[in-house]
């Protein structure tokens, strides 16, 4: 972020409890050497990893395993012109322990789109950047033209 970009940069605890209070966000990885941009659920784990919960046979667990990606998830509020963005960058593995299957099995996300046989992704956060604006002000607190 340019520090005068008007947007107030958001502290690793900011990013991570929003996110936690928000269950869509998006994966992008490469696909045919091209980016690519996928809306998933999720949840956070321990150490602020997301965890996505999909079918073993998708496109994406190969696409994205043992590869670094980035997920990004957000909240607008157009008509107040407001709102933030956390940007989580990290490894992206599929989880083959089985112990820690079957606990995530329990506490980890539910998938929107139910598989026979499903399995968990998990994003460990190298990095954690996130951003705000609030209520149509800049950083300075120069009001916006609507």
């Amino acid at each position: 972020m340019h520090p005068n970009d008007g947007f107030r940069e958001l502290d690793r605890q900011e990013c991570l409890r929003l996110m936690a209070r928000t269950p869509v966000g998006r994966i992008v990885h490469t696909r045919h050497a091209l980016p690519a941009v996928l809306p998933v659920n999720f949840a956070l784990d321990d150490g602020g990893a997301v965890l996505l919960r999909t079918a073993a046979a998708s496109e994406l667990v190969r696409a994205v395993d043992d590869v670094v990606v980035a997920f990004e998830t957000d909240e607008v509020d157009a008509a107040a012109q407001s709102g933030w963005s956390v940007v989580v960058t990290g490894r992206a593995t599929v989880v083959t322990d089985p112990a820690e299957h079957a606990r995530l099995c329990r506490v980890g996300p539910r998938s929107w789109a139910p598989s026979p046989e499903e399995v968990f992704v998990r994003i460990e956060p190298e990095l954690i950047t996130g951003r705000e604006i609030v209520g149509g002000r800049t950083l300075y607190g120069t009001l916006l033209p609507r």
